[in-house]
Formats: structure tokens, sequence, C-alpha cells
């Protein structure tokens, strides 16, 4: 993650990985506010979780009949680019693949609440170390990011890692495969909720599998997703945008289907 967009009243705006305005819900409103944490965000001190093997690369996940197809491996019909635009990825062979330089793209759809299935791939042979091997992110409600990184044999910061919450929580285990290899995300995810006076009454929660070994377990996020910076909330719709981040990389994705929750 290093630029990301941020979907507001209905406009995709620039963000630019810009600390948010808001400040931290106080106590004394008897608002949610967020735990101080030991380390930094992004800090390379972080404890690493341990790597497993999470198995081998399985077929295309089956799509529950009551699921929005966002992605059929045929057209970027239900996605759109960071001005509205049609989506300008590339469609072949079943999946999207990032133009690096295009901008990220979005779901026409807004959600809030959801179970999200997603499957993706990192380039082949692997280029660049660290945040520049393989990165993209999905963006919860264009807002809250799921690291997609090349972890294979690739050491970077904790929170960095994939299936992190970008710059706040690690996952569990390193669950990646290697790269060119097809892995999985299976998300749980549930909106934050907001007060009348724009406070945090209840922070939003991710549940990911990555791979299908638990990652995060209802994992408090602390706000919107930021770099190398604390994470505040700031006021939002109940709905909003699936986004994928284009960071430069030939990321590919496929099998891209929500359960509104």
């Amino acid at each position: 993650m290093r630029l990301l967009l941020s979907v507001a009243a209905g406009t995709l705006l620039l963000a630019g990985c810009q600390k948010p305005n808001a400040a931290p819900a106080s106590a004394a409103t008897g608002h949610w506010e967020a735990p101080p944490s030991k380390w930094p965000p992004n800090s390379d001190e972080k404890p690493k979780p341990p790597t497993i093997d999470p198995g081998p690369a399985q077929a295309p996940a089956p799509i529950p009949s009551d699921a929005v197809v966002l992605f059929n491996g045929k057209d970027l019909s239900a996605w759109a680019g960071d001005s509205g635009q049609a989506a300008p990825w590339t469609v072949r062979d079943g999946y999207m693949e990032v133009v690096p330089g295009s901008g990220a793209i979005h779901t026409r759809q807004a959600f809030g609440d959801m179970q999200l299935h997603i499957e993706y791939a990192t380039p082949t042979p692997p280029h660049g170390e660290g945040q520049e091997r393989g990165n993209s992110g999905v963006f919860l409600m264009t807002h809250y990011e799921i690291q997609v990184l090349d972890d294979y044999q690739n050491t970077t910061n904790a929170d960095g890692m994939a299936a992190a919450v970008y710059g706040q929580t690690p996952p569990l285990v390193n669950a990646s495969r290697p790269s060119g290899e097809w892995q999985s995300y299976d998300i749980v995810f549930h909106r934050p909720h907001f007060a009348a006076d724009s406070g945090v009454e209840q922070p939003a929660t991710v549940t990911v599998f990555h791979n299908g070994v638990l990652v995060q377990d209802n994992t408090v996020i602390t706000g919107w997703t930021v770099d190398h910076a604390v994470a505040h909330y700031r006021w939002h719709p109940d709905s909003l945008p699936l986004m994928l981040q284009d960071h430069g990389n030939t990321m590919r994705f496929r099998n891209i289907w929500v359960r509104p929750l």
C-alpha cells in the first residue's frame, strides 16, 4: 500500500495516504477509542508471524447461489476506474490483470457488512523485494485495506505482509504460496458504526482466511488505512464500494464474489 483512493459522497477522491482529519474518538464521549500500540505503524521491529505451508493451490472456489458475482472471468462490467470510467485493467484467460499506472478499480455497487471471496496470483518470476514485490490491496469500503503481497521467501514489516490489516495488524501466520500460484482470501467484514456526532460507537472488524488458514480472527480495525501513520476513523456512509489497488505490479485476480450480510 502506498497510494490509496477513497470514496466520499459517491465521488472518488485522491487521498494520497495522508493522515485523516478526524481525531480518534474520545473516552470522555463514551465512544470507542483505539488502544495504544507498542510499535509504530509499519515498524520493522514488530514481531513477524511464523511461516506455514497452506497446501497446494486449489481450483476456483464454488460460488454460493446468493452471492453477488463481481468478476466472472469474462468482463469488468461490475467495476469502474478511479474517475468512474470503464475499468482500465486487462481481462484474459478467466482473470483480470492490473495495468500498471492505470489506477485502482472499484465496484459500481456499494457494500457494508459482507462475506468476500477473492483469488489472486502474484507475478512470476518475482521482481523486487519487500513492499515492491507483488503488491496490491483489497480495500473494504474503499478505506480498510487487507494487504496483498508476494510474501513467499520475501521479508517485509509485519503489518505490511499479505493478509495484514495494512499498517495495523499482522496476520497470525504467513500462509503465502510461491509466486505465480493462485491464492485466496475469504473475508468476513463488519462495518464501523458511527454516532450522531460522528464518533465511533463500534469499530469495524474483520476475519480473514488466507488459503484456507485463519490469519485474522475478528480483528478490530482501528481506522482508515494510512501509510506509516496512526489510523483514525472519519465518518462515511453505511455502504461503499470495494476497491482493488494498482501498486505498479501485474497482479491477477479471479473468482470475486460477495455475500452481503
